[in-house]
Order: structure tokens, then sequence, then C-alpha cells
């Protein structure tokens, strides 16, 4: 009997690490070697690496993003899925632990006096009722025979660490938003100090003008050309100033507080780019790139419910035990050892009929876990592609930048040669109207190329991973 005993508690042990499916490992895509744009500076080293408060060096950009990363409301919901899923992860390393019950019962039954139980009652207990009073303890036990609990364990883990890396990701796009509404107001900032300057350049012509009319030097119709002029120009100053209101909300809810004032000292000419951006190899990015991380470990997951369908499938044996004290009468309920009582059970079910059931079920998380491998490969393909946008729109803003600055100053030096030529005479209204009209386009047009060189560097940071530690 001992014998018996022993080779079926080795044969438990044995199946218990059984594991009835094949894991589909997280596939190796063909990167490529460098990324599609001579810009980029292929090395190991990677901004990727930096933190965000060296790659931000503007002091007041930093406490924003400080500020955002400890109050922002989608930042803390994400640490609420981390929480529930660390307790969903310690709950499932119980999977194995039997169950133990402590339970007491009472009961009376008034029987049929004609029934057996009835006539037994008043033969042997000379009473018209039975009592019954139990007390005991029982005992259950699933043996992981097909590896079923172990599966729970591991997609339990593998989503405690998707959960981490979305927050990762969540981190990163809070950084790179924050710093691209920062440096949005800085250039509303040059904008309206831009439309300011040339609405006081405007009410100076709009004066000469009037001046030459009195004088009957030109017609009505100059006035009012540069009249027109005058209001255009000013008409862009409140523009700005609500568009500074409406960014400087945005913000301000990004850092989780109320919409106010976002203080700021410095200006869109003091920011100074990155000298060097080095990218790093492509294959980086799938260690550096939280979307793509959360994907391998949501495959881990997706094996692990496979091998949970699959293990359903399959007979699944337990052990139920119960003990405990059980009298008719309460006088002698706790008489030892008279009354104790004690159980013991296997048994090994098998599911039939819903065999066509459990296995749709297998077959669709199969079907999950193919889909996650697509959805794996198509987001690294996402990853490449974000960072050769982000250095094709760096290399060009570059081009396009000198281009804007070379146009501003020759319309600056037109409008002053313009100016000149006008109050001597030899230029006419429609001249210095247009010159103005020109150099205010194309100075609003600088600061927002100038923008978008930052906010180029923050897309590739992002898009190279970073940001989030």
């Amino acid at each position: 009997m001992k014998e018996y005993y022993y080779i079926t508690a080795v044969l438990l042990l044995t199946l218990t690490g059984c594991k009835v499916s094949k894991d589909i490992t997280t596939p190796t895509p063909e990167m490529p070697q460098e990324f599609r744009n001579a810009f980029a500076i292929n090395d190991t080293v990677t901004i990727a690496d930096w933190e965000w408060n060296r790659f931000f060096p503007d002091q007041q950009l930093q406490d924003l993003i400080a500020k955002a990363v400890a109050g922002n409301y989608d930042l803390q919901t994400a640490l609420k899925n981390i929480e529930n899923a660390r307790l969903q992860l310690r709950q499932s390393k119980w999977g194995q632990i039997p169950q133990l019950n402590a339970y007491v019962n009472a009961s009376t039954s008034i029987p049929s006096e004609n029934s057996l139980n009835g006539l037994s009652a008043n033969s042997f207990l000379e009473t018209s009722h039975i009592e019954d009073y139990v007390l005991g303890l029982s005992f259950s036990w699933e043996a992981d025979i097909w590896g079923k609990i172990n599966s729970r364990k591991k997609e339990a883990l593998a989503t405690y660490l998707a959960t981490e890396e979305a927050k990762k990701a969540i981190q990163a796009n809070l950084v790179a938003t924050v710093a691209q509404s920062y440096y949005n107001l800085l250039m509303l900032d040059a904008q309206l100090e831009i439309a300011r300057k040339n609405k006081a350049l405007s009410e100076k012509t709009v004066r000469i003008i009037s001046r030459q009319f009195d004088a009957g030097q030109v017609t009505h119709l100059a006035v009012e050309q540069a009249e027109a002029q005058r209001l255009q120009a000013a008409r862009i100053v409140p523009q700005v100033e609500k568009e500074i209101t409406i960014q400087e909300n945005a913000l301000s809810i990004l850092t989780g507080t109320m919409p106010a004032e976002i203080l700021r000292n410095s200006n869109l000419t003091e920011i100074e780019l990155h000298d060097s951006l080095p990218t790093g190899i492509p294959a980086s990015l799938l260690s550096f790139r939280p979307d793509v991380k959360a994907l391998e470990y949501e495959l881990d997951a997706a094996n692990a419910r496979v091998g949970i369908a699959k293990a359903y499938l399959y007979p699944s044996l337990s052990i139920t035990a119960n003990a405990g004290l059980n009298s008719l009468m309460t006088d002698n309920w706790f008489n030892m050892p008279a009354s104790l009582f004690g159980t013991l059970a296997g048994g090994l079910t098998q599911p039939l009929l819903q065999g066509k059931k459990l296995r749709t079920q297998y077959e669709i998380a199969k079907n999950e876990r193919e889909k996650v491998v697509i959805a794996f490969k198509q987001q690294v393909l996402v990853a490449v592609g974000d960072v050769s946008d982000a250095l094709a729109e760096i290399e060009k803003l570059n081009e396009e930048v000198a281009f804007a600055q070379a146009r501003v100053k020759n319309l600056q030096k037109a409008v002053s040669n313009a100016d000149k030529l006008f109050s001597s005479g030899l230029a006419n209204y429609l001249e210095i109207i247009t010159a103005q009209n020109n150099v205010l386009q194309s100075e609003l047009d600088l600061a927002a190329v100038k923008r978008n060189q930052l906010s180029a560097e923050v897309k590739l940071y992002k898009a190279l991973g970073g940001g989030w530690k």
C-alpha cells in the first residue's frame, strides 16, 4: 500500500510540471542596419538613454514636466492599473494553495411518523424530531496536472509587466506633450511681440499718410489702404493672445492643476538646439520603446491564455477531505473520540458535453495570440518609421530655417528702405504697405519654423523611446 501511495505522489508531481501547449516565442524582426537618413548618428549611444531633465535643459520646462509627472491624472490612472496588476500577480501565486474552510451546522428535521426516519427516531431516540450537530473542517485541492494554474501565474506576471510598460509609454507621451506645449507658448510669445511691433509700425504709416492727405499729396484711397493694413496687424494681437490663454490652460491641465498663467522667462531664440542627437542602431528600439516591450509581454500573456484554454480540455484531478465532530444530541457533541468523523475522496473529471465549447475557446485563444504577433510586427515597423520621420523633419527644418531667416532679413531691409523712400517721396504708399505685410508674415512664419525645429527634436526623443525614466 505504501508503494502505491509513493508511486501516485511521484506521478502527480510529474504531471503537475506538464504543459499541454507550446509557446510562441517573440518574433525577431529583420531590422535595418541604420535609419533611413544620413542625418542619423548610428552608434551604440542613444538619446533614449537620457533622462528628460538632461534632454530638456530649460529649468522652467523641467519644472513643468516634473509637475506633470507628479500630478497628471492619466499617469495616476496608469499607476492604479499597475497596482491592480501587482495585486493580481500576488494573488496568482496562491493558485496551488489548497482551500481549507471551517464550518458549523445545526439542523432539526421532523420526519413523517410513517417514514423510516420517523420510525427510527421514535424507536431509538424516543423523539418525533431529529437533531444533527456538525463542527468540522473541509479541505480541497486541485492538482495542476496540465499546468493550468502555473499558466495563470505567467499570465498575471506578463500582464503586470505590460502595465509597467504602458505607464512608461504614457509618461513618454506626457513628457513630449508638455515640452511641445511649452515650445508652442514660446512661439506664441514671439509672434505676439512681432504682431505688436508691426501694429506700431502700421500706426506710424497711417499717421504719415494722413498728413500727406491733409497736404493734398495723396488721395483718400491711400489713407483707407493704410488703415486697412493697420487693422490687419492689430487683429493679429488678440488672436495670438487668445491662443496663448488656450495653450496655458491646456498645459495647466496636463500638470493636473486648474487653468492658470504659465510663468516663463525664456524666449524662443534662447532655447538652443542639441549639437548632436545620437539615435543608436534600429535594433535598440526593441528594448527602449515601451509600446514594443508591452506587446512582448502581451505575447507572453497570450501564450499563457492558450495554455489555460488547452488545459480545460483535459481531465482535472481534485482531492477533498472533511473531518470534525458530529452528533445527534448537543450533550455528547464534543464527546471524543465517539463524535469524531472523517472522509477523504479523490475525483477525476473529464468534460464531455462541453468539449465543443472548450475547443472553440482554445482556438479563439490561439487566434488572439496570432493577433498579438501581428501587432508586435506592425509596431516595430511603426517605431522605425517614427524615428525616420523625425530625422527627416529635423534635417529639412534646418534647411527651411536658413531660408526663412534669409527671407526675414531681406524683407526687414526692404521695409527700412521703403520707409526711407516713402518719407522722401520716392515710393508710394502701396509699396510700403506691401513691404510691411510681407515682413509681418515672414517673421510669424520664422517663429513657427523655429518652434517646429524644437518639436522635431522632441518627436525624435519620443520615437526612440526616451522620456519615461
